[in-house]
């Protein structure tokens, strides 16, 4: 086995382990929750931290310009299964259910480049703007460690939810959580 499958496997098994911590905390050992949160620099409560990101298209988009609306940052990857199948679920549950209400979806791939970006893009057939963070410069500001990551952050400007990894019933308590802060 080459080293890039085995560090795909290898990140498979600790996401996986992330989403049973975060779906079942009762389940998960204390050493995976301790990881998971030892990974989490920003949690609920906090100011989510400023940044400026390039998007696919050129535009900047800065967190703080966006106060006053309710944005999702969502942390992903190409080459990550979680994030791809939470991708599947982005345009329909997220994009399309929150449209014309003051939301913003702001998806920011991690240490990618945009050519990889694009590519991926063109192949999975998304049109949703996404940002880059080849650098990972911005995730550095939340998150030490495991993708997908979601921080939902109030019109004040702080975090209200996050979540590590994907789970169809972690992402419900998303959305529940995103329409609570809409009202």
């Amino acid at each position: 086995m080459n080293i890039k499958n085995f560090c795909r496997k290898a990140y498979i098994v600790v996401a996986a382990l992330a989403v049973m911590a975060i779906a079942a905390p009762h389940e998960a050992s204390a050493q995976q929750q301790a990881e998971i949160e030892a990974t989490t620099l920003i949690k609920p409560g906090q100011k989510a931290p400023d940044f400026t990101v390039e998007m696919v298209d050129g535009e900047k988009v800065t967190l703080s310009s966006l106060k006053g609306k309710i944005v999702l940052i969502n942390f992903w990857a190409t080459w990550c299964p979680p994030c791809r199948e939470e991708f599947k679920r982005v345009q329909k549950d997220i994009i399309d259910h929150f449209k014309g209400q003051d939301f913003v979806f702001l998806p920011i791939s991690r240490g990618e480049k945009k050519v990889t970006v694009d590519q991926f893009r063109d192949k999975q057939g998304y049109t949703f703007p996404m940002g880059l963070d080849p650098t990972q410069e911005i995730y550095k500001k939340y998150a030490s460690n495991y993708i997908p990551r979601n921080f939902v952050v109030g019109k004040d400007g702080k975090v209200i939810y996050v979540s590590v990894g994907y789970e169809a019933k972690e992402f419900e308590a998303m959305i529940k959580a995103i329409e609570a802060a809409l009202k």
